[in-house]
């Protein structure tokens, strides 16, 4: 049985009609339904938020690091014009990947970091925890094991750091004996045997001894 030949179109995609109608319709529905409840809790003084299931989330933790807001200190950044209306979208200032906004000052930073909607954005409940007797002796012992390892890395980086001054200091010595060296054969080799015998006159006269 032989392939039927193939056409210089085939290498195009082909898109499934049906699947991206029923894309668009439950898109369209769920838009219309979001604008019947905004509309609704307006209505009523309050401002609406889409539904979180917050079964799916995750207790929210303290961050690891400190914020840095001082990275683009000096720096000029070229932004796009109309990329950003309002908050909404990245231009100059510090944007947030997760909930595409920008903000003027790291104080909004900071605010908007600590907000419901961005901690639902990145997956946080905005819940924290209790801590039981045994999360408080695993934390002891975490903060313990990295204080030993910091200690241990202070330790290997000073160890290193003589090491790096004693060879710079063999260094220095081993120049200063090769001047000196080469001083001394200079000036032997400009006195020659003058010298000599003018030192051993110097010591003859010394000594009382008429040649």
């Amino acid at each position: 049985m032989s392939n039927p030949p193939a056409s210089d179109t085939d290498f195009r995609k082909t898109w499934n009609r049906e699947e991206y109608a029923e894309r668009a319709a439950a898109a369209e529905a769920k838009r219309k339904e979001e604008s019947k409840a905004r509309y609704e809790a307006k209505l009523l003084g309050k401002k609406w938020h889409a539904p979180v299931d917050y079964s799916s989330l995750e207790a929210t933790t303290a961050r690891n690091q400190r914020l840095n807001v001082a990275s683009m200190v000096g720096k000029t950044t070229i932004v796009p014009s109309g990329s950003g209306v309002g908050k909404r979208g990245r231009s100059a200032g510090f944007y947030c990947e997760d909930c595409d906004l920008t903000f003027k000052d790291n104080l909004q930073l900071v605010e908007h970091l600590n907000s419901k909607q961005h901690l639902v954005a990145t997956g946080q409940s905005g819940e924290v925890e209790l801590a039981n007797v045994e999360d408080v002796r695993m934390r002891l012992r975490m903060l313990a094991h990295r204080r030993r390892v910091l200690e241990e890395e202070e330790r290997r980086a000073w160890q290193l750091d003589l090491g790096v001054r004693l060879q710079e200091r063999e260094q220095i010595e081993a120049k200063e004996r090769e001047e000196k060296r080469r001083k001394r054969n200079e000036k032997r080799r400009k006195g020659g045997n003058d010298g000599v015998k003018q030192e051993e006159d110097s010591w003859e006269g010394r000594l009382g001894i008429i040649a």
